[in-house]
Parts: C-alpha cells; sequence; structure tokens
C-alpha cells in the first residue's frame, strides 16, 4: 500500500495509508482492548466467593453464560490464552467433571426468574474434548438452568475438528462459530506454530455450513513474523472467497516475558510499527471493499450478520468477549480463568486448572480474582465503551475538564471533534478508538501491560 506524506499544523510530517494518516507518537502509548472497564489489570487476587454468590443470587431475567474449556491439541507459539495441553484423557476428564459440579453450584445460587439466552465455548479449544463430552456438558446445562432458546456459539481449532464434531454441532443447534486461522500463509505459519493448509480451513467452513451455522467468523493477525502486504492480501482474499461471515483482524502483541512460549518466535522477523499500521489499513480497505462492514477497529461483518446490524443500529456492547449484539448485561463465566461481569461486579474465576478443581470439589464458588465497579468506574465505562461502540460519548463536564489536555492532540490532527460534551471520532480515526478511549482511564496504567494501540 502507497503512502502519501501529509503535514498537520505544518511542523508535523506524517504519512497516509488508505484512509489512514499514521501518526506514530499517538501511538506510542500502549493500551489495552477494553473488555471491561475496569481492565482485568486492576483485579485484584483474594477470594471474591461471597461477592460472587451475592451477585448470583441477586439476579433477575435473562443472563449469558462463557464455559472455558482451557486446552488445545497444538499448542500455538503466539497464544496468549489460559490453555494447556489437552495430552491426558485423565486430565480432560477430572476438569470436565469439576465444569459440571460448578454448573451445579452456580445454578443453585440463581433466582427462578433467571433465565439463559446465550450459550458461547471458547477455551483454548473446546473441541479439545470429545463431541461425546460436549453434548453432556450440554444437557448438565438444560438440566440446571432454565434455557431460553439460547443462541449458541463456540470458537473451534481448524486442525483437530473431525466430522464428529458437525454432527454434534448440528445436533445441539450451534448457530455461530469461530475459526482460529491467523495467516494462510505456509511460512508465516512455520513461523508461528500453527500450521493448517488452506483446504483444511475450506473443508471445516464447509462442515461448518452444512451442520446449520449460519455465521462463521475467522480470527486473523497482523504484525506476524514473515507477513508482507501480498501474505496479508493472500489471506484476506482466500478468506472473503471461503465465505466468512465475521472477521477479526488482531495485531499480534510479542511479549515473551509475559507469555513463555512466544519465545519460540524469531522477533527480528517481526514487522516493525510503521509496517503494522501499513497492514491494519490495508486490511481495512480490503474489507470494506470486499462488502464487509467495519465493527469497531479490527472488526468486520457482511450486512446482514447480527454483528453489523447491532453496530448500525447502535445496540453494539463490549464484554469479556469483545464486540458482541448480546444486549444481556449479565455474562457468568464457568471454567477455569473465565471471568464473570455483573453490573457492579467483575468476577474472575481461579486460573490454575488443578487448584479450580479443588475448590469446585470443596463446593466452593471459585471467584478468586475481581474488582468491585464504583460509580466512578460506571461513570468512566460508560464515555470508553460509547467511544468504541458508537463512535461518541456525551462526556461529563468534571472529566472533559481533566482530559482536555490528552484530546487536544487528536482533535488538532482531526481524529476527533469536540461539540459542547459531546466527543465524536471522526472517520480516518480507527486506529485511534482505543488511544482516544484511554484518555478517560482513570487508573492511568503502565505501559509495560498492555499490547501495542495497532
Amino acid at each position: 500500500m502507497a503512502a502519501d506524506v501529509i503535514t498537520a499544523n505544518s511542523t508535523t510530517a506524517s504519512e497516509r495509508f488508505g484512509g489512514w494518516t499514521y501518526w506514530p507518537e499517538l501511538l506510542e502509548q500502549p493500551v489495552p482492548r477494553y473488555t471491561s472497564y475496569p481492565t482485568a489489570a486492576e483485579f485484584v487476587e483474594e477470594s471474591f466467593e461471597e461477592r460472587q454468590r451475592e451477585a448470583l443470587r441477586a439476579l433477575r431475567g435473562t443472563v449469558s453464560l462463557y464455559l472455558h474449556i482451557p486446552y488445545c491439541r497444538e499448542i500455538c507459539w503466539y497464544c496468549g490464552c489460559n490453555t494447556g495441553a489437552a495430552n491426558k484423557t485423565q486430565r480432560l476428564a477430572a476438569y470436565l467433571e469439576a465444569l459440571h459440579h460448578e454448573v451445579e453450584l452456580v445454578a443453585r445460587n440463581l433466582h427462578p426468574s433467571v433465565k439463559v439466552s446465550r450459550i458461547a465455548f471458547g477455551g483454548g479449544s473446546p473441541n479439545a474434548i470429545k463431541p461425546t463430552d460436549f453434548v453432556r456438558l450440554i444437557d448438565c446445562l438444560t438440566v440446571n438452568f432454565r434455557l431460553d432458546k439460547p443462541v449458541l456459539s463456540i470458537e473451534l481449532d481448524p486442525r483437530t475438528l473431525e466430522p464428529d464434531w458437525f454432527r454434534a454441532i448440528r445436533g445441539i443447534g450451534v448457530i455461530k462459530a469461530s475459526l482460529g486461522v491467523q495467516t494462510l500463509d505456509p511460512r508465516v505459519q512455520e513461523a508461528i506454530g500453527r500450521v493448517q493448509p488452506r483446504d483444511m480451513i475450506a473443508r471445516a467452513t464447509d462442515g461448518l455450513r452444512g451442520a446449520g451455522v449460519s455465521s462463521i467468523n475467522f480470527d486473523l493477525m497482523y504484525g506476524l513474523p514473515f507477513q508482507t502486504d501480498e501474505t496479508l492480501r493472500d489471506t484476506l482474499d482466500q478468506s472473503i472467497a471461503m465465505g466468512a461471515d465475521r472477521v477479526a483482524l488482531f495485531g499480534y502483541a510479542h511479549v515473551p516475558h509475559v507469555i513463555p512460549r512466544q519465545q519460540r518466535i524469531d522477533a527480528s522477523e517481526l514487522p516493525d510499527q510503521r509496517e503494522r499500521f501499513r497492514m491494519a489499513a490495508q486490511g481495512y480497505a480490503q474489507l470494506g471493499a470486499a462488502g464487509y462492514q467495519p465493527v469497531g477497529f479490527d472488526h468486520f461483518a457482511l450486512p446482514q450478520d447480527d454483528l453489523a446490524i447491532a453496530a448500525r443500529t447502535g445496540t453494539l456492547r463490549r464484554n469479556f468477549q469483545g464486540f458482541t449484539d448480546d444486549q444481556s448485561p449479565v455474562l457468568i463465566g464457568l471454567g477455569a480463568s473465565s471471568i464473570s461481569e455483573f453490573p457492579d461486579l467483575f468476577v474472575q474465576t481461579e486460573k490454575n486448572a488443578g487448584r479450580y478443581r479443588m475448590l469446585i470439589g470443596a463446593g466452593q464458588l471459585p471467584g478468586r480474582k475481581g474488582v468491585v465497579r464504583s460509580t466512578e468506574d460506571r461513570r468512566r465505562g460508560d464515555v470508553i465503551t460509547d467511544l468504541l461502540c458508537r463512535g461518541r460519548a456525551v462526556v461529563p463536564a468534571d472529566l472533559l475538564a481533566s482530559s482536555r489536555d490528552r484530546i487536544a492532540p487528536f482533535i488538532a490532527r482531526g481524529l476527533a471533534r469536540l461539540d459542547d460534551s459531546v466527543l465524536t471520532l471522526e472517520k480516518g480515526s480507527e486506529p485511534y478508538a482505543r488511544s482516544v478511549a484511554a484518555v478517560f482511564d482513570g487508573y492511568r496504567l503502565g505501559a509495560r501491560q498492555f499490547s501495542s494501540a495497532v
């Protein structure tokens, strides 16, 4: 993608890639993804069992569930998820037994009026377990919760997606699936420890369509070793041709000091910040030209997809799964490291699978980390969410007064506009949206905890 050199205020030169202008000084500060506010970096480590129990008992109406399977058949080098190798049958069986018991523990604390409208399975890789175990897990949920024709979604690893899984998915009624694709270039795949030929992805996509899945997401990445504009363009072309309904195009975060498995990736072959920005701009333009509607900065959906409809109608939300059309204000997490979201509380389950099993075996709710959301947290969180989901926010006067100096550089470069108390993100501001949102983050977190803004 060719770059045009432009000037702002006749003092600062920058470049333009597609519809975006590259202002490196505005991207210097790493920022959170803001799937919550406060972010997980503010979670404190202590027993949240009593708070978790009180929050569950106070619930009424509709909720969503998220079930975490922290295992994969093969561990990818880039991955920052809480996952381990599914190489021992006994380990998986013990984990699933604990998960069944946690379902029962949580359900006993819910009021009879609580109904489940959505169920999402993530990991790790849910298909690290057997399809029969997946069916048993669904049966357990059906027995213990009041299911209100829930929308079912699942994350899948195409490398281990066997035919029996398609039969289970059809029988259960899963209608949304996300495939971990990342890249379709063989050299880049080798460099990140995830080899999966295009035919494998195509078979998975065709199998899911045949199983009745109506919305298929491809998780893709830019900023990978040996990745170029050409290899990214080819991956996007092939993904479009295979009919992905949604595309999540994430920037790879290389933090080997935090994620030891990333030490296997050759850092000398990673694109620099400018190249990453150019790749993100290329992806945004290419997917837009193919008919996908941008949803935030790094998500895209075909116009008829629920996510695109939510973005157009102003009902888009953020939760721990990212952008969502799910309107439930409550997400109950089940399984090791899962996070529950209540209006005034975030609770994370014990991360270590062994300790998680011990807590469940002792009949304890396993929340061992979290944060109580203050009124101030919720106020700032509303501004951050509105900016990321709707591109505009009404900013309370005191927050505006304390943030004007930090907002000013974005306004000066035409990335944002302030009309009285309304802050609006302008066209071309997409890669800076999280940086603008971070202006209202009252915790002013250290840069090392987060990935690059682009």
